[in-house]
Formats: C-alpha cells, structure tokens, sequence
C-alpha cells in the first residue's frame, strides 16, 4: 500500500508543480477514495507531503531563475499563513461538533467539490473576465488571509482558488500565477502542519509518511523540469483536467462518507 502512496504523491506532486495547484489537492480526495486511512491522518501526511514537494519546486525553479514575485507574494503568503490558522480551527470545530470524523470528511468533500466547481466555471470564462492589478499591501494580506482559511478548512494547500484569484486580482497567467501559488501552498501548509504538531499529531505509519514525503520531493524535482517545456495553452489544459478530475473524486468521496454507497 505504502508504494501505492508514493506513486499517487509522485504523480499528484508533478501534475501539482507544473500547474501551482500543489498536489494537494489530488493527495487528500485520492486517500480519501482509498479508504485506508482517517480524515486527520490524510490531512497530516498531505500537509507534510506539499511542504516537501512546494520546497523542492521553488528551489528548483530558482535554480532556472524563475522566482514568485516576492512583493505581493510574501504578503499574500503571510495573510494565508494566518488564514491557515483559522482554517485549521474551522476544521476542528465541525469535526467536534458533528461528533463523527465521516461527517466532517464529507463536508470537507462536499464543500472542495463545490468550490472546485465554480474554479471550473471561471477558468472557462477567464478570457471574458478582466483581471485588476492590486497593489495595496493591507488588500493582498485580506486576500491572503481567506486563502489560507479556505483551503487549510479543506485540508488542499489551495492551489484551484489560488490561480483564479491570481489572475483575478492580479492579472497573472498561468506560469506566473503556478509559481507564486506554489509560493503561498508553501507558507499556508506549513503554518497548518505546525499548528497540527503542536496540538497533538494524528496516528499515522511511518513508512506512509517516509514514503509520502518521498513522492513529494520527487514531483517537486520533476514537476519544473516539465513545466519548462509546456507553453500556456499546455498548461491551462492540464490544469482544467487536473480540476475536473478533482471535482468528481470530491463528490464520490462525499457520497462515501455519508455511508450511501
């Protein structure tokens, strides 16, 4: 099983790279698909699985001289960092409230499918819609913020909601707009993995998380180098099937954790 695991965060990782979604997105849904682990132990190891992956994409991505635009990046960083907090939180509140952890996962499914809808729907139209150009600090730091919440809440890294609104608000194409949501993934699941240690981490195999990491680096290492040799058309493809494919494994996973199937 645990080769399994890394083959899904090698693959998810490199698609996750080459298009700044980030690989969690398509880790957390696939486990949760699996079966084999619970909703907090998926989270984790997905968490830590992205922070390895987005580390080795941008070092990677430095090393060509492609770098995120560190003014507006950093301070949407920062503002998802503590929007992370929150999101974690949230988590943890409907997971308590609803007393069943399958309640929560199917929330957490639901609610990803849904979002992920309406990513679909704008990137369909994006040629129609035009784009801002903010520069204001205290703006990008809110902005940041409710990123971060949303897809720590979602347990995803948040990379669909961070290239629509990249290009949305700052009018970044799909290149740019990867590199500094991969720059943001970095900062928001790294607050989250840190919030889950210090609060108590979930039980979880050591070789499943060894061989997680693994992946992650792996398609960090990958991921660049692919990306490099794919133009702008190319890589809103594969984002758009990337979007698709996550949207439907978020619906079958909410059905499943309600018990209907």
């Amino acid at each position: 099983m645990e080769i399994l695991y890394f083959l899904v965060c090698v693959g998810a990782s490199i698609l996750g790279a080459i298009s700044g979604i980030g690989g969690g997105v398509i880790i957390k849904p696939t486990l949760d698909a699996m079966g084999t682990m619970n909703v907090s132990a998926i989270s984790f190891l997905s968490g830590c699985t992205v922070l390895g992956m987005t580390s080795m994409t941008l070092y990677r991505n430095s090393k060509a001289g492609i770098r995120p635009q560190k003014r507006r990046g950093t301070y949407l960083a920062i503002g998802a960092a503590l929007g992370g907090l929150l999101g974690k939180q949230l988590f943890d509140w409907v997971k308590i409230a609803s007393g069943n952890p399958q309640i929560a996962g199917a929330v957490q499914s639901f609610v990803l499918a849904l979002v992920t809808f309406g990513v679909l729907i704008f990137t369909i139209q994006k040629s129609k819609i035009k784009p801002y150009n903010i520069e204001n600090m205290t703006v990008s730091l809110v902005i940041g913020f409710f990123l971060g919440a949303l897809s720590s809440f979602l347990g995803i890294g948040g990379g669909p909601i961070n290239l629509m609104v990249l290009y949305l608000f700052f009018g970044l194409n799909s290149k740019e707009a990867a590199i500094n949501s991969i720059y943001i993934i970095l900062f928001s699941q790294g607050i989250s993995v840190i919030q889950t240690i210090l609060k108590g981490v979930p039980e979880f195999v050591w070789l499943a998380f060894v061989m997680m990491v693994a992946g992650g680096l792996v398609g960090g290492t990958v991921g660049p180098i692919i990306s490099k040799r794919l133009s702008l058309k190319g890589v809103d493809k594969i984002y758009i099937c990337m979007v698709v494919g996550i949207i439907l494994i978020s619906i079958y996973n909410g059905v499943n954790y309600l018990g209907v199937l």
